[in-house]
């Protein structure tokens, strides 16, 4: 299974913050944005990644995440000339796909929870063995601002609507989705939405209509934000600072994450370490290798 991380966009939202840098490399507590994500799809088991992001702003997470030897991974660069919809990403992704199934994350989707590596193997076994596509629901209070999925009276998923006026239910989609090699095709023949974008809820609802969708629903053990208003990445930055001091754990640490895939060895963890002594990162670091026989889920 191959990612995408899609970081474009403007970022207006959260002028004037992202004059000087895009919305996908703020720093959420102690770390870039887009480090959650990524950490998610190392979580997933995958090492080929495609970051896709404007051409004012590529050349930066190129800086920062390099050709992703040093977390065992392949991460390659795409630039979106301009914001067409999220759709899109796997459109421009076509080649790198190259045939395979695929996870498409938003970069400003910050998810935690107990069991949540599992469930992400679970979607993309899924999709592996299965096809079709497998996203997630999340009970949210103002479902009319999201893609929200519909239910009938057995659970079974019958509808999903794009910011609707009168919400089916309280589960927004969130940010991240998988799917089988069919995806690209499948965003190729969709039409762009009346604000003339191709919208993803598009790609997902025509997964349903050949009845190839599937829903997890994450339950109150889990924490998700969308960081892309101020208020949303003060919360999540918060957030992440409370479960970090109160656990002594990190929440999205690339590094990390690829240790327990491992996609790195511990002696190239410990090499990453060495350069941020100072600023506790790399102490941190340290401390995962002798916290690796301690149980945590």
């Amino acid at each position: 299974m191959k990612g995408i991380i899609l970081a474009g966009g403007s970022g207006t939202r959260l002028f004037p913050a992202t004059i000087p840098v895009c919305k996908q490399l703020l720093p959420v507590y102690d770390k870039p944005m887009v480090y959650y994500p990524l950490s998610l799809l190392i979580e997933a088991g995958i090492r080929e990644v495609l970051v896709i992001s404007t051409a004012k702003d590529i050349g930066r997470f190129e800086e920062i995440l390099g050709d992703g030897t040093k977390l065992g991974l392949t991460i390659k660069y795409m630039v979106q000339k301009e914001p067409k919809g999220l759709a899109e990403a796997l459109i421009l992704g076509e080649d790198f796909i190259d045939g395979d199934t695929v996870c498409l994350i938003l970069g400003d989707n910050i998810l935690h929870g107990q069991g949540l590596g599992a469930e992400l193997k679970k979607a993309r076994q899924s999709v592996e063995t299965n096809g079709g596509a497998y996203i997630f629901g999340y009970f949210v209070n103002d479902p009319e601002r999201y893609g929200v999925v519909g239910f009938d009276a057995t659970n079974q998923v019958i509808s999903i609507e794009e910011k609707p006026a009168v919400p089916q239910s309280n589960y927004a989609v969130i940010g991240l989705y998988f799917y089988d090699n069919k995806a690209a095709a499948v965003a190729k023949k969709i039409t762009p939405s009346e604000r003339g974008e191709l919208e993803i809820t598009s790609v997902n609802q025509a997964y349903l209509t050949t009845k190839k969708l599937k829903v997890g629903l994450l339950g109150r053990g889990y924490a998700w934000f969308d960081a892309g208003t101020h208020e949303s990445l003060l919360e999540a930055s918060e957030f992440v600072m409370t479960i970090e001091k109160r656990t002594g754990l990190k929440i999205g640490c690339i590094e990390e994450a690829a240790y327990e895939q491992k996609f790195i060895s511990e002696k190239e963890l410990l090499v990453l370490a060495k350069p941020l002594m100072k600023s506790g990162y790399g102490d941190y670091l340290q401390r995962v290798v002798k916290l690796k026989d301690i149980p945590r889920v």
